[in-house]
This record gives structure tokens, C-alpha cells and sequence, in this order.
């Protein structure tokens, strides 16, 4: 698989900008942009596709693990990685839990000396009895689908769903693979790739199994993160993207998507974040790719967007966008 450059994200909770896991989902998105060995897919096509194309390809990969499991969130402690300006009271707010409790599950921890990137393990109500746990709000799993790479490993996507009237945030998923016997081969935690799902919205959440990897294995998904953003919170500003554009080339492995994303709050600035995500004909992720903006974003200047995104199973019958805005 030859890998292109791209923009990179790290997706966790937290009071500011992304610096969390930032190292984590950079290389993710590095990935994610890249297209299967021998797939056809050329940047250098991109320029002369026309937008959406007219004619279905003939042939479409037939290597899909199918067969998933979907769960329902359960108690399992999660990870948390140290954001800029967090502080341990902070993160106990944040997660429903104690101080004493956060304590107790990170011993060595020491509160006057929190390093960006550092791990900590959130306390569930199984460890800690009489606290109050972050339990994650019911998501839609409307699709786990699996695509093998020519080099043996393994990418897994999870596809969910946000059915409430609030945005959620700080989604994760724990993605395994089982054997036909039900044994577990393999597993890792997938982040969604911007901070908020909107209402009514879809966003995927991705991991890849390095190789050796048995590519016809069961992928089960479990929810782990999902939630709800309180009302009036000002981590986030209002963004609406406009003009969008698809453009396929003609082995429908890559597209080239545009268009300008406006801030609708008067006067405030911002950096912008764009999610594309690339499906096939049967609506199965393909692809993924996160724009970061080089530049902030005002509510008197649109900024435009323009970049490649590659699939990595089949041909991309269309593109869906998110966008996210913060001060």
C-alpha cells in the first residue's frame, strides 16, 4: 500500500483545541488517505474527473468480512489522554467521578505535574463503588465492514449514528476480531474523527489491524464513549458548509472534494475542521480523510476547502461532510 501525506487528527474530550492525541490520529489519518496497492486510484487523474461519474465500474473488490457483532456500552474503564489546560478536577467533572476516585485508578499520578499526552484510566463503578461512572449515550451502529490491504493488514469501519435532538461528543468504540469460533484475534479502540456528532448525523470511527491478520474474521463493535454536550457550551461555534463538490476520477478510487465552510456567528474566529467520508454504492465506509484549516475561519470570510480522498475497498459512489468549529 503506498501512503500519501495527510492531514491528521487526534479525536478525544477535553476543554480545548486537540492536542490530546494528536501524535495518535495523526498517523490514522495518514493512513486513512492512502489507496490500496494497485487499485488505479492517481492523484494526477484527479484534475480531469468530472464531478460524481456517470458509469458504474464493472468490478468491485469481493474480499468483504460481512458477518459483525454489534454491543451495547458496558462498564469497561476507558483511557483518557491529557489535553492543554486540563487539570485533574477537570477531567473528574468532566467524567462524573470523584477526585479521590480518578486518583485511586491512576496511582503515581501526580496533579501539579500533568504532561500533554499523558494516559489516564477514567474509573467505572465496578472499581470505584458509590461514584457516579461516564456512561456512554445509546448510538446507532448502522455498520461495521472490514477491508483487507495487499500487505496483509486490516481496516475496520464502525459507522454511528447520532439519534438524539443534542450533539454528542468524545466518541469511541473498541473494535475486535473473532476468529469462527468465537475466540478474539485482535482488537484496539477506534475515535471518531472530529470532537461532536451533530443531531441526525453519521460519523465513522476507524482502526487499523496491522498484519498478520485473518481478513475474512468477525469484526464486532463495542460503544465505549458517546457523551451528550451540554447546552450553551462554548467549546464549539456554528459552521455551515456550502458549494460542496465531488469529483471522481474514472477507477472511482479518488475523489477530489470542495467547498467553502462559513462560520453563521457573527464576528468570532476560529479553526475548522472538515470530515469527508467516502461510501460505495451499498453505503459501506470506504474512506475517511480530516481537513484542518491553515488559516482561521471568521464569520465575514468563508474559507474555501479542497483536497483528495482515496477509497480503500470499493469504488466511491459518493461523499458526506462534517464540520467542526472552535475558538
Amino acid at each position: 500500500m503506498s501512503l500519501a501525506q495527510a492531514e491528521g487528527w487526534g479525536k478525544w474530550n477535553g476543554y480545548n483545541s486537540g492536542m490530546s492525541r494528536a501524535a495518535v490520529v495523526l498517523l490514522l489519518a495518514i493512513l486513512l488517505t492512502a489507496c490500496n496497492a494497485g487499485s488505479g486510484g492517481d492523484p494526477a487523474t484527479a484534475g480531469s474527473a468530472e464531478p460524481y461519474r456517470t458509469v458504474t465500474p464493472s468490478a468491485t473488490p469481493s474480499v468483504i468480512p460481512v458477518l459483525t457483532q454489534v454491543l451495547l456500552p458496558s462498564p469497561t474503564p476507558f483511557l483518557y489522554m491529557i489535553r492543554e489546560n486540563d487539570t485533574l478536577s477537570g477531567i473528574a467533572t468532566r467524567f462524573g467521578v470523584s477526585l479521590q476516585a480518578l486518583l485511586a485508578a491512576n496511582p503515581g499520578i501526580q496533579p501539579t505535574t500533568l504532561s500533554i499526552g499523558q494516559t489516564l484510566t477514567i474509573p467505572t463503578g465496578s472499581e470505584i463503588p458509590d461514584e457516579a461512572t461516564p456512561t456512554p449515550a445509546p448510538l446507532a451502529v448502522t455498520q461495521v465492514r472490514c477491508w483487507p490491504e495487499s500487505g496483509g493488514g486490516l481496516w475496520c469501519f464502525g459507522l454511528v449514528a447520532n439519534e438524539h435532538g443534542d450533539s454528542l461528543e468524545n466518541l469511541s468504540a473498541r473494535i475486535s476480531l473473532l476468529d469462527d469460533e468465537g475466540e478474539e484475534l485482535a482488537a484496539g479502540i477506534a475515535y471518531g474523527l472530529l470532537d461532536v456528532l451533530p443531531p441526525g448525523a453519521s460519523m465513522p470511527l476507524a482502526y487499523h489491524f496491522a498484519p498478520p491478520v485473518d481478513a475474512q474474521a468477525v469484526a464486532r463493535l463495542q460503544v465505549l464513549t458517546a457523551i451528550r454536550l451540554l447546552p450553551g457550551d462554548t467549546r464549539y461555534l456554528p459552521v455551515m458548509l456550502t458549494g460542496t463538490l465531488v469529483a471522481v476520477d474514472a477507477g472511482g478510487r479518488t475523489a477530489t472534494v470542495s467547498g467553502q465552510a462559513v462560520l453563521t456567528r457573527s464576528g468570532t474566529t476560529g479553526s475548522l475542521w472538515v470530515l469527508a467520508t467516502a461510501l460505495d454504492a451499498d453505503g459501506n465506509v470506504v474512506g475517511l480523510r480530516r481537513w484542518e484549516a491553515a488559516a482561521p475561519i471568521t464569520s465575514q470570510a468563508p474559507l474555501h476547502f479542497e483536497f483528495l480522498l482515496s477509497s480503500l475497498g470499493a469504488p466511491i459512489e459518493r461523499v458526506e461532510f462534517l464540520a467542526e468549529v472552535r475558538p
